[in-house]
């Protein structure tokens, strides 16, 4: 499809601008090289890598993925190569593109969070980190950190002290109010917010009568949980100041209008990247023609109920 250069689809979260507000998602993109056959990523806003951990993880055990009605469900367990690897084997590839490359980051305890920032701060090709506070916290029994604010607050705090990066805290759906655990993240220095993360659910398998996922329960994605996730952005960005980046289910451009009309600056795409690998570049294709078909010279020219 011919580009629409005079219509501008750039955005800009903390200090930085994205050419577009389409960002592929972490998990479901690899480590961005992957999808280069099918997609060229200098047209992408950006893309986040897969979950990143201070050491290797070989996730959980078989079978770990599986589809359900209008979506499927994972137990992956962010299985990823660790630190090191990523800086020695993916960074060098990398450093052609221009596109914003976004670090999704983990780890057991605030202090693995801290040290993994510190060095990924020290990386000149890596643009934005992207803190993953679903894990289970082993400092305090197991609790996530995304459901508790204050501890939240606190680690959110502790590495924003430790770079200079645009810093985005994605949340789970699977608190008593994200609301308040936005807020949270916020406070702490957060420049943007990306929500939702998975919801956990499960397949049961009738003829064995055990579950489907060899972990029992999962994280649910695509189209499923779309409406869920849309609540959940309008809900957050009516409470917070700073970029929110709508994900949950978004498949066609249809869906990221929804997003940016309830309110989000962004929108990144996840589980429609296993059923079409070029779903970025159509939804930012699709951008072009709705705004152009509408009249709109850019983004901020879109209806918006954050207004």
């Amino acid at each position: 499809m011919e580009k629409d250069n005079d219509i501008d689809l750039s955005i800009k979260l903390g200090s930085l601008h994205f050419a577009n507000p389409v960002i592929a998602a972490s998990g479901t993109f690899g480590y961005g090289i992957e999808f280069t056959p099918f997609v060229d990523l200098d047209r992408l806003g950006g893309f986040c890598t897969k979950g990143l951990s201070m050491n290797p993880k070989t996730g959980n055990c078989f079978p770990r993925m599986v589809e359900t009605s209008s979506g499927m469900l994972n137990s992956i367990g962010l299985e990823n190569i660790g630190l090191d690897r990523f800086i020695n084997e993916k960074i060098p590839p990398l450093e052609k593109f221009q596109t914003r490359l976004i670090v999704n980051f983990f780890g057991n305890t605030i202090a693995e969070y801290v040290s993994l920032a510190t060095e990924l701060s020290k990386i000149s090709r890596v643009d934005v980190l992207e803190m993953n506070v679903s894990c289970p916290n082993v400092e305090n029994g197991g609790l996530r950190l995304s459901s508790d604010p204050d501890m939240l607050k606190r680690m959110v705090e502790l590495v924003r002290k430790v770079t200079s990066k645009v810093l985005i805290v994605e949340l789970s759906p699977n608190v008593k109010d994200i609301r308040e655990v936005a807020l949270a993240a916020e406070e702490g220095g957060a420049d943007a917010l990306s929500l939702i993360n998975t919801f956990v659910g499960m397949k049961i398998d009738v003829e064995s009568g055990k579950s489907c996922l060899a972990n029992i329960t999962g994280g649910l994605s695509g189209p499923a949980i779309k409406p869920m996730a849309l609540a959940m952005v309008y809900e957050t960005v009516r409470e917070v100041k700073i970029p929110v980046i709508g994900i949950g289910g978004i498949s066609s451009v249809e869906d990221a209008v929804e997003f940016l009309i309830a309110g989000a600056s962004a929108i990144q795409i996840g589980t429609a990247n296993y059923i079409d690998p070029a779903i970025t570049i159509k939804v930012i294709d699709g951008l072009q023609k709705y705004c152009k078909q509408n009249n709109f010279q850019s983004l901020a020219d879109m209806p918006s109920l954050r207004k």
